[in-house]
């Protein structure tokens, strides 16, 4: 009975990853293709598609900076809407935007001698600028199973950069270290 036991579970291990994940792209895909009400499967996931990237064309070339900065000036002068809107912008573009944030992978001492490491990523380096006295970089330390983290100000001496790619060690962070980390050549 314990070996059944033991095989059933060593299934789930097999059966659950895929069939959650098929079905989260089965529902995101029928709910997107359901935002058009035109009976052809996949239309209107293909308009969402072809209007998101018109809305990044015309966001690109033809919106200027005085429109833009307009339109976020009003926005500051509405404190809540102006903290989750510069939150999801900062966030989007630290991830697919042309400042790309999460490109220093870096282990962590957060204590003078620990031998405990924290993996992050350095999201600023110019903290010193603003305060000259000291040598603190601002390190972005993401959680395991979670798409939050920490913001730290860690002092350079603390920080010793990875040579690993970085979407690989955000994966093995959040994974809780069950993933794979191959060395950059």
């Amino acid at each position: 009975m314990k070996s059944l036991i033991k095989y059933f579970l060593q299934g789930l291990l097999y059966v659950v990853p895929i069939t959650v994940t098929l079905y989260v792209i089965y529902e995101a895909f029928i709910i997107v293709d359901g935002l058009i009400p035109i009976d052809i499967p996949g239309l209107g996931l293909l308009l969402v598609i072809i209007f998101v990237t018109v809305m990044g064309v015309i966001g690109r070339h033809l919106i200027t900076d005085r429109i833009r900065s307009t339109f976020e000036g009003t926005l500051k002068r509405a404190p809540l809407v102006n903290v989750i809107y510069t939150a999801v912008k900062d966030l989007l573009n630290a991830f697919v935007g042309d400042k790309k944030s999460f490109t220093k992978p870096v282990s962590v001492r957060l204590f003078e001698n620990s031998e405990v490491r924290r993996l992050g990523f350095v999201t600023n380096d110019n903290f010193k600028d603003l305060v000259p006295t000291n040598d603190l970089i601002t390190v972005y330390l993401p959680h395991s199973y979670n798409i939050s983290g920490n913001v730290f100000l860690v002092p350079a001496r603390y920080i010793e950069p990875l040579n690993v790619n970085p979407s690989d060690l955000m994966k093995y962070t959040v994974s809780g270290g069950v993933t794979e980390v191959e060395r950059m050549e």
